[in-house]
This record gives structure tokens, sequence and C-alpha cells, in this order.
């Protein structure tokens, strides 16, 4: 398996923090003279850039959150002029201002670098057709994964979102090798393949790299087994960069390399914001250390994960993420259970003819709080015996109780009834005392 920049990739740890370091202390001496928000931030805890001579110091330093950046909107927390930025990105604003985030000729050539990594950590060569399913806009996913591609030499195809039937045309006609885009596009993809009746035989596809949302394992088999290819999972955020960030190697699916030589990445304790130690989950943090245009100190991901220190059977010491398994601000709280919509979509593809769509409704009723779960099933299931689909439905309720304590209503409906989403959270409909909406949608 190749490994695109050994020095870094296999670097000894004490050699790496001590780089780490480096970076953060020149980081944190533009960001002291260059954007006054973090300047008063300092301040006001009494800190200088001398404080931090250690990473064990990175603790004292104040968390940047979301609504920092939506408050800085669009430009306060650029640290260089608008002249020296040539790239800017958003996200959607859907609710809220979006957060923007900007790039200089470096920092693009840092992101390349970057996403090359993840591409060849998964196998991807220059010999290799990338096909990209990400739209392309102010989000960074494909220009992310376009620019890798390319930097490895790859071919790149820059599909974009388009219809799943047009993919499918192009994965024939161009004879592509990888597929870039989310889980559930990829689902779309292969419903749309069985219900053209297309052979996977057609295709040339080997690998395929998604992101955006989390997704189970249940979901990479499935995946795998539809598309006939073997699929990695990969870690991006806006705020701090895009792709990039971590992902995983094709040797090891367990856990997500990190580029730490630019990111510098913690584990707390989501609601007393305590650092956790290696190996125990909690919520991810990540600042910036080579970024130029936006760096970012301590930026509270939301995302849930874990961290491993081992070296990698693929020889790579970078630290590993574990897969993002859900947000904190995803948690649906029913019933008084806390439960996660990745949870739920792990029990119901545990179960065979269930189809990878589901809606979760969480109603109150004269004080009583009434949680439906629909769920997609296969066609033969609904057309045959009632006395299968009444066994399916219950051991579904059941599952749902042992497992996560939920106690649900079963609703089974017709394949393609729901159809896909973009992240877990969206498949949640809170109606308890909603105004104007939804209460679990998020961007």
């Amino acid at each position: 398996m190749p490994i695109w920049n050994p020095r870094i990739e296999t670097m000894p740890r004490a050699e790496l923090e001590q780089l780490q370091l480096e970076r953060l202390q020149a980081t944190l001496n533009r960001i002291w003279d260059s954007v006054p928000f973090y300047r008063r931030r300092f301040e006001e805890l009494g800190l200088i850039p001398e404080h931090i001579r250690s990473l064990d110091d990175l603790r004292l330093l104040p968390f940047t959150a979301k609504d920092d950046l939506r408050t800085g909107y669009p430009y306060d927390l650029f640290a260089l002029p608008l002249r020296e930025v040539v790239r800017i990105h958003a996200s959607s604003g859907a609710t809220g201002p979006p957060t923007v985030v900007g790039y200089t000729k470096n920092d693009l050539r840092n992101w390349g670098e970057l996403v090359a990594r993840l591409l060849s950590a998964g196998g991807a060569t220059k010999d290799d057709v990338i096909q990209i399913s990400f739209s392309y806009g102010l989000l960074t996913d494909a220009f992310g994964f376009h620019q890798g591609a390319e930097e490895i030499g790859a071919s790149v195809i820059p599909v974009s979102a388009d219809a799943p039937d047009r993919q499918i045309k192009i994965m024939q006609d161009f004879r592509s090798t990888v597929l870039v885009g989310t889980p559930s596009y990829a689902l779309r993809i292969a419903e749309a393949l069985d219900h053209h009746d297309v052979p996977l035989s057609s295709l040339h596809l080997r690998w395929g790299i998604f992101g955006s949302a989390p997704w189970p394992e249940t979901v990479r088999r499935r995946i795998e087994f539809l598309l006939g290819l073997s699929a990695t999972d990969n870690y991006a955020i806006s705020e701090v960069m895009g792709p990039g960030v971590s992902g995983e190697c094709e040797e090891n699916k367990n856990g997500l390399h990190i580029n730490e030589d630019h990111f510098l990445c913690e584990i707390i304790d989501p609601d007393s914001g305590e650092v956790l130690p290696p190996g125990q989950a909690g919520e991810l943090v990540i600042t910036t250390l080579a970024k130029e245009a936006l760096p970012i100190l301590r930026y509270r991901t939301r995302d849930l994960t874990s961290l491993n220190l081992e070296t990698c059977s693929c020889g790579r010491t970078l630290a590993r993420m574990a897969r993002v398994f859900s947000r904190t601000d995803d948690m649906l709280i029913a019933g008084g259970v806390k439960v996660f919509p990745a949870q739920i979509e792990e029990v119901l593809l545990q179960v065979e003819g269930v189809e990878p769509n589901y809606r979760v409704i969480v109603d109150e009723v004269g004080g009583v709080e009434r949680v439906e779960v629909q769920v997609e099933v296969s066609s033969a299931l609904l057309t045959g015996d009632v006395s299968q689909l009444l066994k399916v439905q219950n051991q579904i309720r059941q599952s749902l109780e042992a497992d996560l304590g939920l106690v649900a209503e079963l609703k089974l409906v017709e394949s393609r009834t729901i159809g896909p989403v973009d992240h877990p959270s969206q498949r949640v409909v809170d109606r308890r005392r909603a105004e104007g909406g939804d209460r679990n949608t998020r961007e």
C-alpha cells in the first residue's frame, strides 16, 4: 500500500510532537498579531502566546465554536487581508449565517497534499479514474477531493451531484474505478442499478471513499456488496480545512489516520470541557497548525469519537480517530431515553429485508411522548406472508427496546417511500412543542 508522504506519515511520535509544538507557537503568534477576536479572548484569560510552552498547555487556550464564526461573518476571523486569500468556501447557512472559510495559495497547496495522503491510504494511484459525486459549489468536499486526486495524478471526473442514472452511465462509459461522495448517495446509485437491472460486471469500480455524515458498519457492508467495491471512511470539516483531516487506510479499516502535522486533536468531555485520555470517547476538538487565511484554535466539532496513538499495521504512526458515530447535537431524548439516530440505524440494518431508509417521528399527546419508527422494507416482504411481516415488525421493536431502551411503534412502508438523506439527524422529525419546524434538523 503506498504511503504518499513517508517522512511525515511514519514520523516518530517524539519528532511529530516537537513539530506540532513549533507550529502551534507560530500559529499563536500570528493569531495574537492578526486576529482581534482571539486577542480579546487571550486578554480575558490573562494569556499571551509565550505562556504556551508545551502541548499540554493547549488546554489553557479558549475554545472556538461555530457561533463564533457566524458572529464574525464573513471575514472577522481571517488572519490575512482578502488580497492574500485566493479561495473562499462557506456552509449552506440553512439554520443561520453561514460559516466562511478562506485559503491562501499555500493553504491550497497543503490541502491538495493532505487529501492526496488519504487517497493513497485507500489505495488510489495515478492509474485510477476518480468520479466525484459531491456537489461543486460553496461547500468544500468536491473541491478538496478534486485537488487531492489531481495531486496524485489520477484522472478526475467532476460529475457533481448529478442524477444516479447519469452517474451510472458515466461510470460505464468512462470506466471509473473510484467513487467519491456521501454514503447515502452511494446507496441511491445502488438502488438505481437494481431498478434498471444494470449488472455490476458493466462497472469498473474497485474503491469508494465516502463521508460528510456518520455511517455505521452495516451501511459500509451494504455499499460494498451492492456496488462491488471496497469502501473507506474519511472525516472532513469545513471550518478547519474540509477533506484532508483524516481517513482510513485500506489495510486496516480500524480508525482514520489524522494528518497531525496540520491538525492538533483533543477529545474532551462535551459537558465539562475537560480533556480526556486516549481511548476514551468524547467530543473532537481541532486546532489548525499551518492554516494561513483562517487559523482556528480548539474548534469544538460536536462530533463524538476517540483517539488511538498506537502505530497502525500499515506503518503509519499518525494517531487514528475512531469513526464518528454521532454528534452531541444529534442526541434524541424521548421517554427519558437518550439515543442517537445512527444507533437506531445500526439496529434496523441488522434485520433482513429492511432497506437503508427510515424515519423517526416523536410527538407528545396529552403529556405523553410517543415515538414512531417508519422503516422501508423490501417489496418481497410486503407482498409475502403476513406472519413473516409481523415477525420482522416484532423483531425490530424488540431490538430497539433491548439494545437501546427505546420503546417505539413500528410502521413498515414500501421501498423508496422515505428516501435517502445526507445526515442521520435528518431522519428525526420532532413535533414536541415545535415552532416553525423540526427541532432536530441541522446543516
